[in-house]
C-alpha cells in the first residue's frame, strides 16, 4: 500500500455511482480496508443540506467529491436549473464542511463542460478555462463546476485547505448509465443499436449531424488518475484528465454499429443540437505533475462496455 493511504479514512461522495464504484475497487486493490472507505447514498446523505455534509466529513482524512447531477445534452436542456443549483450547492457545502472539519485533502472532480465554446485552442489547456462562456446546452452545469474550482482556490489561499481540482472528459465503460433519458452518447448509442437489432429495425436515429468530435475516457483509467492525483498533486491549478484520443460522433456511431454487428442505417436528426464542435484535452500537466497517462485502447474499452451491457440485460 502507498503510505499516503495508510490508515486514512476516505469519504467518496457519489461513491455508489458509475465512477465511484470503479474508484472504490481500485482503492481496495491497493490494500485499503473497505471499512476505511465511506460511500453514503443520496438517501443517506443529501449533500444539498449542510448538516449532512458536516456529518459525512467528520473524522475523515480525504474527501473525493464525485457526486453530481449530470446527463447528456437532452437532460441538460431539460434541467438547466437543477444542473446548476444542485451541483453548485453540493460543492459549496462539501468544501466548506471539509474546511470546518479540518480535512487533510479534498479532491474535486470538474468537467470538460466548464471550458469555453469559442476562442479556445485545440487541445484544451487548463489556462484557457476562463477565456469564454461554455457551450449553451451544458453551460449551467459547466459553470457550477467552475465555481467549485474558484472555491477550492479561494479556500486554499485563505484557509490553507489542500483542495485540488481535476477536469474530466466524458467517461465510458462497464457500469455506465444506459437510461435513455439521462445517458451520454456512448451508452445511448449502444442501447439504440441493441434495441434496433432485437426489434428487427433497419436504422437507428442519432442526434445532430455527427460532425462534432469528442474525447472519451475509460472509467478505470479515470479512477487511476484520481488516485495518482490524490497521492502526488497538491497545487491550486486545475488538471485535465482524459485519454488524448479524439473521434467524431459519426465515426463513433459507425464503430459501435460495427462492433455490435449492426448493418442498418444511421439517421441523423439535425433538428437536435450538436453541442460543442470539438473537445480534446491537453494532458501534459497531468503527466508532468503526477505521472498519469491513460492506458486503455478505445476500441477495447468499447468492447468491454458493450459486453457489460449485454451481460447486465441477462441479469435482469
Amino acid at each position: 500500500m502507498n503510505n499516503f493511504w495508510k490508515d486514512k479514512k476516505i469519504l467518496i461522495t457519489g461513491g455508489n455511482g458509475f465512477l465511484g464504484r470503479h474508484l472504490v475497487n481500485k482503492l481496495l486493490q491497493k490494500g485499503i480496508k473497505r471499512e476505511n472507505i465511506f460511500t453514503p447514498t443520496f438517501n443517506e446523505c443529501d449533500l444539498r443540506k449542510m448538516e449532512n455534509c458536516l456529518r459525512a466529513v467528520k473524522g475523515k482524512d480525504i474527501v473525493i467529491h464525485l457526486a453530481a447531477v449530470v446527463g447528456g445534452i437532452g437532460f441538460n436542456r431539460q434541467h438547466p436549473g437543477k444542473c446548476f443549483f444542485d451541483n453548485a450547492l453540493m460543492a459549496l457545502n462539501i468544501i466548506e464542511a471539509a474546511r470546518l472539519e479540518k480535512v487533510e485533502k479534498i479532491i474535486g472532480i470538474g468537467s470538460v463542460c466548464a471550458y469555453p465554446k469559442d476562442n479556445i485552442r485545440i487541445p484544451f489547456k487548463e489556462e484557457d478555462l476562463w477565456n469564454g462562456y461554455p457551450e449553451e446546452t451544458n453551460a449551467p452545469y459547466g459553470l457550477a463546476k467552475r465555481f467549485m474550482l474558484v472555491q477550492s482556490q479561494a479556500y486554499r489561499k485563505e484557509y490553507g485547505l489542500n483542495a485540488i481540482h481535476l477536469l474530466m472528459v466524458n467517461l465510458y465503460g462497464p457500469g455506465d448509465n444506459f437510461n435513455p433519458d439521462t445517458s451520454h452518447v456512448i451508452p445511448a448509442l449502444i442501447r439504440k443499436v441493441d434495441e434496433a437489432k432485437k426489434q428487427g429495425r433497419k436504422y437507428i436515429e442519432a442526434w445532430g449531424t455527427g460532425k462534432p468530435t469528442r474525447e472519451f475516457f475509460y472509467v478505470e483509467d479515470a479512477a487511476e488518475g484520481i488516485i495518482l492525483a490524490a497521492e502526488k498533486y497538491n497545487k491550486a491549478e486545475p488538471v485535465n484528465l482524459g485519454s488524448g484520443k479524439e473521434i467524431s460522433i459519426k465515426d463513433l456511431a459507425e464503430l459501435i454499429c460495427k462492433l455490435m454487428g449492426f448493418k442498418g442505417e444511421i439517421r441523423w436528426d439535425t433538428s437536435k443540437p450538436d453541442g460543442q464542435p470539438r473537445r480534446l484535452f491537453d494532458h501534459s500537466r497531468a503527466e508532468r505533475e503526477f505521472g498519469f497517462k491513460a492506458k486503455t485502447d478505445f476500441e477495447q474499452g468499447l468492447k468491454k462496455t458493450i459486453e457489460w451491457y449485454k451481460d447486465s440485460l441477462k441479469r435482469i
